[in-house]
């Protein structure tokens, strides 16, 4: 909610009352309330966004079995925030990288072992079974810009939070040429994505909270007063977090107000600059950014790559803010020195409620992650075995 809607909220064990009007944007991160499910799952993400940063290293290269030094780890080290270098991260996941010397070069290199790369292959089938669901997602992206047009770099950097392949140009956009138009930009390297025709996913275009709205009438013990239901959002605050009277009085007023869609036409109404037309273009943005975290395959994305969609959704507020002005809907996470936003009526203790063959098969990466050595101790004679094997395999490829 915006910064001038929601200036009273006092955490648990708080001594002040919070006032977004008086403090920094640092600040205001900072004194956010802190659901420690999220937390834990972001702890655990940390480690293996770096794992995938590496993994995506080794599937790049060109050598067979795909691999790469550690020399090159080591120089781009910092880039992957490997603060104690690559040889020390390696080894503390022996369940996903395996460390051997090559045949050739003689010099230590770096590969993923089978369990791995059977995780690479599910999730590789996994996408290539969704592209129907990809193709739809994409054009939901560009029926939610204002001129049905974005900056292809823009949708790289998100192209593994929509769960799309790799070459997706040639798989998606080549593919459906009467869908999506490839436009040059004014600069030299500069291309857009452009809706050409979206006639047959007219009916698609239903917002993800729709589906909530319906349900939620349905029911006998409905929470939300049916009249409300119309432009309402799920909310769901953590435990411990102490709402204040005047608090709860400012979001059930928010959401009665009425706002134009995310897939929806703005109007010359809506276009003026007053107070109740700023107020429903607030909620406008808080509709497109839940609509957005809706799309992805985990429910989650990094704030600074949504804020590259940030003028072409037209929203004129600061993206981060959105999320920390409604904590209900959205929980913001610092945790690995990158802000997170989760939408959290997707989650239940820190898993997806609704899950998806994509998600499962990175699940299965995050299971290893958290494996760390446990299962290859020392005394294990099987498990030096098992080493010594995969140490022969890779050499054996290298001889071929």
């Amino acid at each position: 909610m915006a910064a001038h809607i929601f200036k009273k909220i006092r955490p648990a064990g708080a001594t002040a009352v919070l006032r977004r009007t008086k403090t920094t944007s640092a600040q205001y991160v900072d004194s956010r309330f802190r659901d420690p499910t999220f937390e834990k799952l972001m702890e655990k993400y940390k480690n293996l966004l770096k794992v995938i940063s590496i993994q995506d290293l080794i599937l790049a290269s060109n050598s067979t079995p795909p691999s790469v030094s550690l020399d090159f780890l080591h120089h781009v080290s910092q880039r992957l925030h490997l603060n104690r270098g690559p040889t020390a991260f390696l080894r503390k996941y022996p369940h996903i990288f395996h460390i051997f010397n090559h045949p050739v070069k003689l010099q230590p290199f770096c590969t993923l072992t089978p369990a791995a790369l059977k995780i690479v292959r599910q999730e590789s089938m996994a996408i290539d079974n969704s592209l129907p669901l990809v193709v739809t997602r994409l054009v939901k992206l560009l029926s939610m810009s204002v001129s049905k047009k974005l900056p292809l770099r823009a949708i790289f950097k998100v192209w593994r939070e929509l769960g799309l392949p790799d070459n997706f140009e040639d798989y998606v956009i080549s593919s459906n040429s009467d869908i999506f138009l490839l436009q040059d930009g004014n600069e030299p390297n500069t291309h857009f994505l452009v809706l050409n025709d979206g006639e047959a996913f007219k009916d698609c275009l239903i917002h993800a909270v729709e589906n909530w709205r319906i349900v939620e009438c349905c029911k006998e013990d409905c929470s939300v007063d049916r009249t409300d239901l119309r432009y309402s959002f799920k909310q769901g605050f953590p435990p411990g977090m102490r709402l204040k009277k005047n608090f709860k009085a400012k979001v059930k007023e928010w959401q009665r107000l009425p706002y134009v869609g995310p897939y929806e036409e703005l109007g010359v109404e809506e276009m003026r600059r007053t107070k109740s037309r700023m107020m429903r273009m607030e909620k406008r943005a808080v509709g497109i950014v839940h609509e957005f975290l809706s799309l992805t395959v985990e429910k989650m994305v990094e704030v600074e790559k949504i804020s590259h969609f940030r003028k072409w959704f037209g929203i004129d507020l600061n993206v981060r803010d959105l999320f920390l002005d409604h904590p209900g809907m959205f929980y913001l996470s610092t945790k690995g020195k990158k802000h997170t936003v989760f939408l959290r009526e997707a989650y239940e203790r820190g898993c997806l409620i609704e899950s998806n063959p994509i998600y499962e098969a990175r699940r299965k990466l995050l299971d290893l992650v958290l494996l760390g050595c446990r299962g290859l101790g020392r005394g294990d004679d099987n498990s030096n075995s098992v080493d010594q094997s995969e140490e022969n395999e890779v050499e054996e490829m290298y001889k071929d």
